[in-house]
């Protein structure tokens, strides 16, 4: 590839995953409302034989995926910017939704009331996920990297499930515990649940999203060399700070 195409291609593929982390983000906030219930073959101690959690942890655990191959392929610096750039990106989402719902409907529109049941999620979840995401999508980036540096650059699955299985449980925690403890216990908003539940939903979750971290590291491989293999990332891991 000449010299004049190398970047236009380093450009496409960082635009590319900058992409896919931020719609995944934004629909994670989208979805967050309806809460999930897989059914499973078998019994765990907290859950049952059922995992319940909020519909934005399939979306979500989907932004982890896309840090590591973002981290691994353009620094730690680059992944800081874009984790902390998405974060600016969830108020403009805010923004436009609750202006949405603010302004005057149609008789024709579907009805605004459901409107904003779906779409306009309350505070409690608001505030429980801006903090989860705020600090394990941060430490993600962090514990990916102090990986490859215990590693000596070697295996890449180590630091792709190692980051990812530690931020989650760090996103999962704080998510669950401001948005149905904290918030409800101690600000009076949101709903308040036992306590048995609010386990059920910390495990639930975190259940389903450490699975989702072990089968996406074979994506993480492919995605890393083919984006590498064109010329659409650079040949080498960065090794900025």
């Amino acid at each position: 590839m000449t010299s004049e195409r190398r970047p236009r291609a380093l450009t496409t593929g960082q635009l590319e995953i900058a992409a896919l982390f931020v719609t995944a983000l934004v629909t994670a906030q989208l979805t967050a409302a309806k809460v999930l219930e897989f059914t499973i073959p078998f019994s765990l101690p907290v859950t049952g034989n059922a995992l319940v959690l909020p519909g934005a942890a399939l979306a979500y655990a989907l932004t982890f995926f896309a840090s590591d191959c973002y981290a691994e392929l353009f620094g730690k610096r680059a992944a800081q910017r874009l984790v902390n750039v998405a974060f600016v990106m969830n108020f403009v989402m805010l923004a436009l939704v609750w202006s949405t719902i603010a302004a005057p409907a149609a008789r024709s529109s579907v009805d605004p009331a459901q409107f904003r049941t779906v779409l306009g999620a309350s505070t409690n979840i608001v505030v429980g996920s801006l903090l989860a995401y705020l600090v394990s999508q941060n430490w993600d980036v962090i514990a990916f990297h102090k990986i490859r540096e215990l590693t000596d650059g070697a295996h890449l699955w180590a630091r792709n499930i190692g980051s990812t299985a530690s931020s989650q449980a760090i996103d999962t925690v704080i998510f669950v515990g401001v948005a149905f403890f904290v918030m409800p216990q101690y600000v009076g908003i949101g709903p308040k649940l036992p306590a048995d539940i609010i386990l059920s939903l910390v495990v639930g979750q975190y259940i389903l999203k450490l699975l989702i971290a072990v089968l996406d590291t074979p994506l993480v491989y492919a995605v890393v060399g083919y984006l590498r293999s064109r010329d659409y990332a650079p040949a080498h891991p960065s090794t900025a700070d």
